[in-house]
């Protein structure tokens, strides 16, 4: 399919820069037969007992660093996202200006940042991908301990681009049931939730389970096709555990719905289950790619914030719902103020036949 069937021109004053407060205050489109407009307050009052609710329970690092490469004894300025760890010392990341960096540079990052030091690497090799790889001097546990206090929450580039992260941040970006960390981007859908609002969904009889799908950076980039068919999808690993596939599968053969939080739920499911529809235990890495013509296996119904034009997650809700449908949800959304992208406001969709 043409990519340019999934634009759309979204005001700037539409994109979110900061969450709702209280989180589970935000707008909420219902796009089911029509568009209603509620709260995600209201969430419980559209599920029923017997439902199953499935969240990704991802935990974001903040990869986000800044500092100074140094080269014959002179500096400059650089940032780098990290997004791949490949050894215990050693990760992947985008670095701004990467094409200036040689194998050999000593960077130094959090120069600056006297309370809590500075964590050291080599530039150990570069691909055509745009990708660094570094070596760093502090490896497993020290090393996860010096980025907690180094680094800050890598905001995406609609965010990052007017302001900068703060400590504010390191909570706003992370979900309330967050606890398995390796995520470089939140599951946004899940950043509603609050306790109050998760006790309301528990005393309806609806069932919540987790699965694990860390986020990978291939969530803020751009489509560089003009055709669907063209695109290579990036890859992300996830779990789905015994205990959550039993009880998506029981829940379903009793007539209950399969809610997923976030797109990234939708694509774990999706990537796990059997034709039929059942699920088993599931690990390993996925680069579904999801647009309209795909046949949904499990999910019913899809909780998830307002996408980017022309975004493989656009696509993923048009397949779910319709293009026109999600053409003239983001319309409606759009002319009532509706908050976008990951700080953003949020609907529930459900799957057409």
């Amino acid at each position: 399919m043409r990519v340019d069937l999934f634009d759309f021109d979204l005001p700037e004053e539409n994109i979110a820069l900061r969450p709702a407060d209280p989180r589970d205050s935000a707008k909420f489109l219902i796009v089911n037969e029509g568009l209603e407009d509620r709260s995600v307050s209201d969430l419980p009052d559209l599920l029923n007992a017997g439902d199953v609710l499935v969240f990704n329970d991802t935990k974001v690092i903040p990869t986000q660093l800044s500092g100074v490469r140094i080269r014959d004894g002179a500096t400059a300025n650089i940032s780098a996202t990290l997004h791949t760890r490949i050894a215990t010392d050693r990760w992947l990341c985008f670095a701004k200006g990467s094409k200036k960096l040689k194998v050999g540079d000593r960077i130094r990052f959090g120069v600056g940042e006297a309370h809590c030091g500075t964590l050291d690497c080599t530039v150990a090799g570069k691909d055509e991908a745009g990708n660094v790889e570094l070596l760093f001097e502090l490896s497993g546990a020290a090393f996860d301990q010096k980025l907690m206090q180094v680094g800050t929450m890598p905001l995406p580039p609609y965010i990052a681009g007017k302001r900068r992260a703060d400590e504010k941040d390191m909570s706003d970006y992370q979900t309330l049931y967050a606890r398995k960390e390796g995520a470089v981007a939140a599951p946004t859908a899940g950043l509603h939730f609050t306790p109050a609002l998760m006790q309301a969904i528990e005393d309806k009889g609806i069932v919540l389970k987790y699965v694990t799908l860390h986020v990978g950076p291939g969530t803020f980039l751009p489509m560089k096709v003009d055709d669907t068919k063209d695109h290579e999808m990036h890859s992300e690993w996830g779990v789905v555990s015994q205990d959550t596939a039993d009880a998506i599968n029981t829940a379903k053969s009793n007539g209950g719905r399969l809610i997923c939080v976030g797109t990234t739920s939708l694509r774990l499911i999706e990537s796990a289950a059997k034709e039929d529809g059942t699920l088993s235990a599931w690990e390993g890495d996925t680069d579904i790619f999801i647009t309209p013509g795909y046949r949904f296996k499990a999910v019913d119904v899809l909780m998830t914030n307002f996408h980017l034009p022309k975004s493989t997650l656009f696509m993923l809700v048009s397949a779910l719902c319709g293009l026109e449908t999600m053409q003239a949800a983001y319309k409606h959304a759009i002319e009532n103020k509706y908050r976008f992208y990951s700080y953003g406001d949020s609907s529930l969709l459900y799957r057409q036949p």
